[in-house]
């Protein structure tokens, strides 16, 4: 977990480039902070899904209703992670809020009621754990544990944090650091240039709304889609899964779908777009997490895909493991290249 104070125990003497500054750096460099490891952190400053995202943690998640990997495991690591930073800064970026998950088809419904007696899906339910009826759906279930982080305030305060210690700077992200060695967390960007081989990312389109009428209770997920408040009568929307133009330019045909998905899940009455934003997720292969070695002393940290609130914090005490002490993490969360 994140130590409470700095110490001098990294054992590597060669000085670190961080490559990129969204969840995955912010996270790896604050590890590498708390045990006094000599680094920089550079970023290209121009988009990345980490600004753009939600910060969305849903315990039970899909179309299959199935617990988030491991979350058991990363939840608690993330939620202590992000308690020690907002001390740190005195802000707030982690909020807790139940899900509230709704079926719109009978289907989805009955397969939602099978798993609730599975131990490790019961584990998730609100306190009475009992169905509800909701107008427009054919059910609903409560879920605890979930929450959002406000990645931009998380991010954008790490960022002045960092900087006002010298140790930020914006830089283009290929960067050449003559006796340095570099950490590539650049996300979606070094995967669509084939860095690491055959990549899955995918663009993301989101809503910004102003809907006072609507219930900010919970976050919603249903129909295809989220909708979480962020307060003050405002919610987030989302998102689209676009696998072939993978830029960063909103477009009227995902500002439609998430449109639809909003209304289905607000209930209707009257609500004002406020921004409209897209990003491109990285995902490597089979959604996982991957960390390690590149063989020419660099290292990476990607493929966070749209879990990255939830396991940037506990994917980054991984890595900083294995470069200080020599620790290998689990496979599921390793990367060697051939």
């Amino acid at each position: 977990m994140v130590r409470s104070q700095r110490t001098a125990d990294a054992t590597v003497s060669a000085p670190w480039t961080i490559v990129g500054q969204g969840l995955a750096g912010t996270c790896l460099a604050w590890e590498f902070w708390q045990r006094g490891v000599e680094f920089s952190l550079v970023d290209r400053e121009t988009g990345g899904s980490s600004r753009v995202a939600a910060g969305l943690v849903n315990p039970v998640t899909g179309k299959n209703f199935e617990p988030s990997p491991r979350i058991g495991e990363f939840l608690p690591e993330a939620l202590e992670f992000y308690a020690h930073i907002e001390k740190l800064l005195t802000l707030r970026f982690w909020h807790p809020l139940p899900i509230l998950r709704l079926a719109d088809s009978a289907a989805e419904w009955n397969k939602m009621l099978g798993k609730t007696t599975r131990p490790d899906v019961a584990r998730w339910l609100a306190e009475n754990g009992a169905p509800q009826s909701v107008g427009g759906w054919h059910g609903a279930l409560e879920l605890a544990g979930g929450g959002r982080l406000d990645t931009r305030a998380f991010l954008d305060a790490s960022r002045t944090f960092f900087q006002q210690r010298g140790i930020y700077q914006k830089s283009e992200i290929d960067i050449a650091a003559p006796g340095t060695r570099r950490i590539w967390c650049e996300g979606a960007v070094g995967l669509i240039r084939g860095r690491y081989g055959q990549h899955r990312c995918a663009k993301g389109e989101i809503l910004t709304l102003r809907a006072e009428s609507w219930p900010q209770s919970h976050i919603r997920i249903g129909a295809g889609g989220w909708l979480v408040p962020i307060g003050g009568g405002h919610f987030k929307a989302g998102s689209t899964y676009e696998w072939e133009e993978l830029d960063e330019n909103p477009s009227s045909a995902g500002s439609e779908k998430v449109t639809t998905i909003a209304r289905r899940l607000g209930g209707g009455g009257a609500f004002e777009v406020t921004a409209h934003e897209a990003g491109v997720r990285p995902i490597l292969r089979r959604s996982e997490a991957l960390i390690g070695p590149l063989g020419d002393g660099d290292w990476m940290f990607n493929a966070l895909g749209s879990k990255g609130s939830l396991f940037a914090p506990g994917i980054a005490r991984r890595l900083t493991c294995w470069i200080c002490d020599g620790i290998k993490p689990e496979n599921s969360v390793r990367y060697q290249p051939p």
